[in-house]
């Protein structure tokens, strides 16, 4: 037989390759894969060893012996926690037993069931110790959790014993008060008692006879004596006693701080003292507030602060909202100091407290933008740089969002942004330009300067950033790096051998020609640069791109300009904050830490910043939230204000224009910065008559309040790499609102692009289908005058509109009255032919007139 591979014995035999391989292994052939080739006496070697290994003599015998397996599988019950309840583990068992035949066996075979029977009592003493040792265990348990729960009850009721003890004792303590205090109320109404009999014993002593009051006054004096010796004993040297002898005419007197009740002289008076003097406050004024906030900064009702105003002429209402300079007048007016008071000096004091905590500058890795014309292969230059694939993966071959990546070469790190070359991502490409340090240029030599080459090069100008020329595909054929030479000095663009300041590489994306030579000219430049940051400070820098992920939220690309970005930093971006969540790089690993020129990719924000945004790492969360509401509000004023603009503008224009045709399109996209791209781009095929109108447009996939959108704006729905929801695509079936998926921004310009040709009012064109000159005028007494024709051109029908020309010169326009050929009416009369004519309405035919046949065609207009 002819020798195999093993992939075609494992097909032969019924296994698996990987079982095939490992059985070969096990009878010592190795060495093998899938391919390799298995001779004649490798197959038998694997054949012996395979029925050995089933107990089958080599030669083909008989089996010596039979191994049979048991598994048997009991159940254990044991008590489990404070509630009492038994919970049961499973035993399992598991008993191998060979038999051989008597006749096979020797001294080695029993000392080998002499072992395996030791073996087999010591794996039951092992299991039954494992079962003892489960037992045990749940009963520790069972005890552990049983005296837990007797202490936790002890400790619950000697709770509840010190609560009772608190509250009996609280209980006693009031009873006592209430004790002293019904005492205290008895005392008072006994004194009061014996006031009252002093008064009515002094009223009777008066009423007495002049003569008995002079022989009864020693007496009476002494008794007086006696019993106000004895109040004086029983309450007199008491706070707030009676004198119980200190009588004037008749009347019990008190002396000064003593009764029953602590009076005193001073008069009842309130505590508060008007001003003598006007108070004048100093008036903190922002740019707008309303009339009762105003009136509440100056203490002052807002009634007052209306009526100063209607003095100066100006009506308001208590909720009127005022600006800062109509404020300023009136808090003047009323003898107040003003206050300007800046909205944006929250958001100054906090940069400005950033940027002093700034550390010592150090040398910082470079920012290099990667930049020219759609499919010059700047991103296939990137993935030769990085070793990776991502043009690949993009949709139609184009890059469609800027990329940020960091790459460690032999003389340093390298950060590149990877720009869009596409015409619609215009504001994308002018972004990178800002964002960094180094522009290379890539140009292609076998297509030479193209619109968006000459675009980057005024971006890079504009910026004032260095330029590197990468004259790509040196590969082909046809590549001639003269011509791009040529092309980009016409654009002031000199290369060094040329008396200029760039450098020109001549690199190929695919071969990797060049590469290095492009790099340490990217470094060359850097280090001229002398590029510094502040590693040890906060962290800020730019927003590179955002997009709302839909299981991890918000997500932004930053790229760190200075200072170092932490996990767990308060970031502030753009209209936006949040604390940091989760850090990746570009490759979606999680970091800890990202320091200058390191791009990054972060979880936390509470929505999606706009692309450009900067960003910077705040230590007061407060202080954020303030700084964010507050550029919220101004976007939103100053977003009102552009649409109210607008619409005054428009007001007379659209008047005297009429109605213009508008296309509604809902938009949604995976970013931000495409999303941006793509509104300008729509916007932009706009015309005098037929208007695109974003009436929506966000960040993330498509829900249901966007399709509830669409349906009440008669929008037609666009997703831009992102899709729709279960509820929005039942709010879409159930509505028939129309949804378009993309990932080619091409696409979605043609085809709204073709829906705008649909809205635009057609053009109505006139063909001439036939001409019929007049040979004879007849006179009939009912029909009037009757033409007789010769068809000379085209066809001439009955039902079309027709023109009488004299001298080439129109007279009438109308329609046939009848056509006739002979005595028969006829549709129509081809060329050639003869005819009656008799013209509607018209009786002025002559001879050698021309009848005119003409038809209304619609020809659709295109953008």
């Amino acid at each position: 037989m002819a020798e195999v591979t093993v992939k075609q014995l494992a097909e032969m035999v019924g296994v698996s390759v990987e079982r095939l391989l490992t059985q070969m292994q096990e009878a010592g052939i190795s060495g093998k894969s899938e391919g390799a080739s298995v001779s004649e006496s490798e197959r038998q070697t694997l054949l012996v060893h395979l029925k050995r290994s089933h107990g089958e003599d080599a030669d083909g015998g008989e089996p010596k012996k039979i191994t049979l397996k048991r598994k048997t599988t009991s159940q254990l019950k044991v008590a489990s926690g404070a509630s009492g309840k038994k919970k049961t583990v499973n035993v399992e068992v598991r008993k191998k037993r060979t038999y051989v035949k008597r006749e096979e066996l020797d001294t080695s075979a029993a000392r080998e069931e002499e072992a395996r029977r030791a073996a087999e009592a010591e794996e039951a003493a092992r299991l039954e110790a494992e079962r003892l040792k489960a037992e045990e265990d749940a009963q520790r348990k069972a005890a552990e959790e049983e005296a837990k729960r007797v202490a936790e009850q002890e400790a619950k009721r000697k709770a509840e014993e010190e609560a009772k003890r608190k509250a009996e004792q609280e209980a006693a303590s009031k009873r006592e008060a209430e004790d002293n205090a019904r005492r205290q109320a008895q005392e008072d109404a006994r004194r009061q008692a014996e006031e009252l009999a002093a008064k009515a014993a002094a009223r009777t002593a008066n009423a007495g006879a002049a003569g008995d009051r002079g022989g009864r006054n020693d007496g009476n004096g002494r008794r007086d004596q006696k019993k106000g010796n004895a109040r004086n004993t029983r309450g007199g040297n008491k706070p707030g006693g009676r004198d119980g002898g200190n009588r004037r005419g008749g009347k019990l007197s008190r002396k000064p701080g003593q009764g029953g009740r602590n009076q005193s002289n001073r008069p009842n008076e309130h505590g508060f003292k008007e001003p003598t003097a006007r108070q004048v406050h100093e008036v903190t004024i922002p740019e707008s507030l309303t009339v009762a906030e105003l009136a509440k900064k100056m203490s002052v009702k807002a009634a007052e602060v209306i009526k100063v105003m209607f003095k100066m002429g100006a009506m308001a209402t208590i909720n009127q909202v005022i600006d800062q300079d109509t404020a300023i007048l009136v808090v003047e007016e009323m003898g107040h100091t003003p206050k300007p008071l800046q909205e944006n000096a929250v958001e100054e004091a906090l940069l400005e407290s950033v940027a002093a905590s700034s550390g010592e500058q150090k040398g910082r890795a470079p920012v290099v933008t990667v930049m020219g014309h759609v499919d010059h292969g700047k991103t296939s230059l990137l993935d030769y740089i990085r070793t990776t694939r991502v043009a690949a993966g993009e949709s139609g071959g184009i890059t469609q969002h800027i990329g940020a990546y960091h790459v460690e070469t032999d003389n340093g790190m390298v950060t590149f942004l990877d720009t869009p070359g596409h015409a619609a991502f215009t504001a994308m490409r002018a972004r990178g330009a800002q964002l960094t340090d180094i522009v290379i240029l890539v140009v292609a030599a076998d297509d030479g300067v193209m619109p968006q080459t000459e675009e980057a090069v005024q971006h890079a100008k504009a910026a004032g950033v260095p330029l590197v020329i990468a004259v790509n595909k040196m590969d082909k054929e046809e590549a001639d790096p003269d011509r791009v030479k040529n092309e980009l000095a016409q654009r002031d663009v000199l290369p060094e051998e040329w008396g200029g300041d760039t450098q020109f590489v001549h690199v190929s994306a695919k071969s990797g020609l060049g590469i290095d030579e492009l790099l340490d000219a990217v470094l060359l430049q850097a280090e001229m640069l002398e590029l510094t940051a502040a590693p040890e400070g906060p962290g800020q820098g730019v927003v590179v791109e955002s997009r709302l992920d839909k299981g991890r939220g918000p997500v932004a690309t930053l790229l760190v300009q200075n200072g170092t970005l932490r996990k767990g930093d308060i970031v502030l971006a753009g209209l936006h904050y949040g604390r940091i969540r989760a850090m990746m790089d570009e490759n979606g690993k999680p970091i800890e830490e990202a320091g200058p020129a390191i791009p990054v990719e972060i979880l936390g924000l509470d929505g999606t910043p706009n692309a450009g945004e900067e960003f910077t790492m705040v230590t007061n969360e407060k202080k954020a939230r303030e700084v964010a509401l507050f550029r919220q509000g101004k976007y939103r004023e100053v977003k009102l204000a552009r649409q109210q603009k607008a619409k005054l503008e428009n007001l007379f224009s659209n008047m005297q224009a009429g109605d213009v045709k508008s296309l509604n399109i809902v938009l949604k996209a995976d970013v931000r910065g495409s999303l941006e791209a793509l509104s300008a781009a729509l916007e932009d095929l706009s015309t005098d008559e037929v208007k695109v109108n974003i009436v929506s447009s966000g960040v993330g996939g498509i829900a249901e309040t966007d399709a509830n959108l669409a349906v009440a704006s008669s929008a037609i729905m666009i997703g831009f790499n992102v899709r729709a929801d279960a509820q929005a695509k039942a709010v879409v079936e159930r509505e028939e609102l129309e949804l378009r998926y993309y990932s080619v921004i091409y696409d979605i310009i043609d085809d709204v692009k073709q829906a705008m040709t649909g809205l635009l009012s057609p053009e109505y064109r006139e063909e001439i289908v036939g001409i019929a000159e007049v040979r004879d005028v007849f006179r009939a007494p009912k029909i009037g005058a009757v033409a007789g024709c010769m068809v000379t051109e085209g066809t001439v029908y009955r039902n079309k509109r027709i023109r009488v020309l004299r001298d080439n010169v129109v007279i009438y326009e109308g329609e046939l009255e009848s056509l006739r050929r002979f005595k028969d009416n006829v549709n129509e009369v081809r060329q050639g032919m003869e005819c009656g004519i008799g013209v509607k309405n018209y009786n002025d035919v002559k001879v050698g007139d021309q009848i005119e046949v003409f038809d209304t065609v619609e020809v659709q207009r295109t953008l």
